[in-house]
């Protein structure tokens, strides 16, 4: 299996996995959310031709490190309940965790106003998929259909690396409620042993398997209203059972994305990162994509002043973000890269986005000619810093 790629001579780019789906796709997300039956067939297909654009296009702007865009998934995280059983949904029941946090009453008003507009995680009164029988992993279908799409477009894109995202346990099902395990644990680890499936295909391919975890740090200040050891062991069983479910596969094919949630929203209830960087490097990864570039984080690069990052990993800091409508400008991309090579090191660091741009089916964090603007800027931006970090 090839190495993978770090960024031994030049800063390497990459970015979070979802981008936005052209027409041809979306129209087959807006065919299932009315209620329409698909033709397989006619979709596989126009995911095909989709992928292979989508690569290209990244390939063109800069992009070392490119996906699929994450065009077959409903949705980051509950695309996975399409491809198990044991859930079904009920309008009645509350999801147990408010991902808002506190925000939801600093700023029900604007909740309020703005949640229709997909500016807000989904609303706890909204139903739930209850988990009601055993989870299985029933769908090889898609995860091989996405790494064949992917893995020929890069070929002929002539892109050496490529990635695959798949959610992590503790987000896999944060819409969802627990009826048939007797424990949390046992729950977690299904999923896990779910996911396991979809992780060992995508390394087994040979691309790298990315697993993004949004809801590791969207429960923090829920849960830490009700104590920090409630948190604790929420989180660190769900960091052990992702370990479990990557068992035997090595760290270096491992990237693990955090986030903070996509939506545009005041952010003030996000975990901060000084206290939870310690889960997240506990996770079986060689590389830590994180956000970085959003006003409500983007002061965090000192917390690498005090927390080593462990010998051969790799940071893919957020250098651009989904959070505005500005493009960054190539010298402000530049300009954090080198502080945090200054930092780590620049072998270690990879320039990446904050987060997808297109999250789940019909909501847009951007337009798409602003996404394909800032994903430039990040591969400018990562020249420049190159050129200062590699003189000569």
């Amino acid at each position: 299996m090839p190495e993978v790629r770090r960024s031994e001579d030049r800063i390497l780019t990459t970015h979070a996995g979802s981008l936005i789906r052209p027409p041809e796709v979306a129209r087959f997300d807006a065919e299932r959310r009315d209620g329409q039956g698909v033709d397989q067939s006619a979709y596989d297909a126009a995911l095909k031709h989709a992928v292979h654009d989508v690569v290209r296009r990244q390939a063109e702007v800069g992009i070392d490190i490119v996906d699929d865009g994450e065009f077959s998934k409903s949705s980051w995280g509950t695309y996975i309940n399409q491809r198990v059983s044991g859930f079904s949904h009920d309008a009645n029941r509350r999801v147990p965790i408010n991902y808002r946090g506190r925000d939801a009453e600093r700023f029900a008003a604007f909740f309020e106003s703005e949640a229709a507009a997909g500016n807000g995680p989904r609303r706890r009164g909204g139903g739930a998929d209850v988990c009601v029988a055993p989870i299985v992993y029933s769908d090889r279908h898609s995860i091989e259909r996405d790494i064949r799409h992917v893995k020929t477009a890069a070929a002929a894109a002539g892109v050496e690396e490529a990635f695959l995202p798949v959610v992590a346990p503790a987000s896999s099902a944060f819409n969802a409620v627990n009826d048939y395990y007797a424990t949390d644990e046992e729950y977690v680890y299904a999923l896990a042993d779910a996911l396991r499936h979809e992780y060992l295909a995508i390394y087994e391919s040979g691309l790298i398997l990315q697993v993004d975890d949004a809801v590791l740090a969207n429960a923090y200040d829920h849960l830490m209203a009700r104590g920090r050891n409630v948190y604790r062991t929420w989180a660190e069983l769900r960091i052990e059972a992702l370990n479990h479910a990557l068992r035997g596969i090595p760290a270096d094919r491992v990237r693990y994305h955090l986030c903070y949630g996509s939506w545009h929203a005041p952010h003030m209830a996000d975990a901060p990162l000084e206290d939870i960087v310690d889960l997240i490097l506990r996770v079986n990864a060689g590389a830590y994509s994180i956000e970085a570039a959003n006003v409500r984080h983007e002061h965090e690069w000192r917390v690498w002043q005090t927390v080593k990052l462990p010998e051969g990993k790799s940071l893919i800091p957020g250098v651009v973000t989904h959070h505005t409508l500005s493009v960054e400008h190539p010298r402000l991309v530049a300009d954090r890269l080198v502080r945090y090579a200054g930092i780590l090191g620049r072998d270690n660091v990879i320039a990446g986005t904050d987060c997808g741009f297109q999250q789940s089916a019909g909501v847009e964090r951007v337009h798409p000619s602003v996404m394909w603007a800032k994903l430039q800027a990040l591969a400018d931006g990562a020249r420049l810093a190159s050129q200062e970090l590699w003189p000569g």
